[in-house]
């Protein structure tokens, strides 16, 4: 029996050691992310042309959903899996700016928790997603609804809408084949995750994802 015993104390302190040890990984790259976003808004300010300015503000908004991910896992009570209705919630805090008050977000993420390997991909889509609509779907200032729906679909498969009612995008663009790097990023993420990907233009823009 006390050999018995002593393995599990044992065993308890290696699963504390390991906790440990996440919990200080993840906050490590959390910190690392934020440095090289700190950087590139440092950078930023000596650039005037405004293609460049925006392409290094598009990065530092990437860099920012996938460190948010290592913020929450750090603060996880496995460091395994996160909370993304909180987490969605966080990333569009840090993606609205005064110049988009016109456009107003609706979140609706239920009872969806991620692992680190889905967490990030869905992070940054939502990242693009959002950041397109935003740039895009709303011109001269007009007001719209930009949506997040999120939740469990058949066969535990996570359903991710995003839409919105702006002016759309034309008919003749293929989203799979365009120039964009966003739609290109969102493309490939969705491969990643092993899912697909729909467009509806009916009215406005609406991005079905299911992985």
């Amino acid at each position: 029996i006390e050999e018995r015993v002593k393995i599990e104390e044992q065993l308890k302190l290696s699963v504390k050691e390991k906790n440990v040890m996440l919990k200080e990984i993840h906050h490590r790259v959390k910190n690392n992310m934020q440095i090289i976003s700190s950087l590139l808004h440092l950078q930023s300010r000596h650039i005037t042309d405004e293609r460049s300015l925006q392409a290094f503000q598009v990065s530092q908004d990437r860099i920012r959903s996938m460190a948010l991910i290592h913020e929450k896992l750090y603060r996880s009570s496995d460091f395994s899996s996160i909370d993304f209705s909180e987490y969605v919630q966080d990333l569009i805090n840090n993606l609205h700016q005064p110049e988009f008050d016109n456009v107003k977000i609706s979140i609706d993420v239920q009872d969806v928790v991620m692992d680190i390997n889905k967490a990030i991909p869905c992070g940054l889509i939502i990242n693009e997603l959002v950041t397109n609509a935003f740039k895009h779907a709303f011109p001269d200032g007009r007001e719209g609804k930009i949506e997040i729906t999120m939740n469990i679909h058949e066969q535990k498969s996570i359903l991710l809408i995003v839409s919105d009612n702006g002016i759309g995008i034309p008919e003749e663009v293929d989203f799979r084949a365009t120039k964009s790097l966003g739609l290109q990023l969102v493309t490939g993420l969705v491969r990643q995750l092993q899912g697909n990907i729909d467009v509806e233009r009916s009215t406005g823009t609406k991005f079905t994802i299911i992985f």
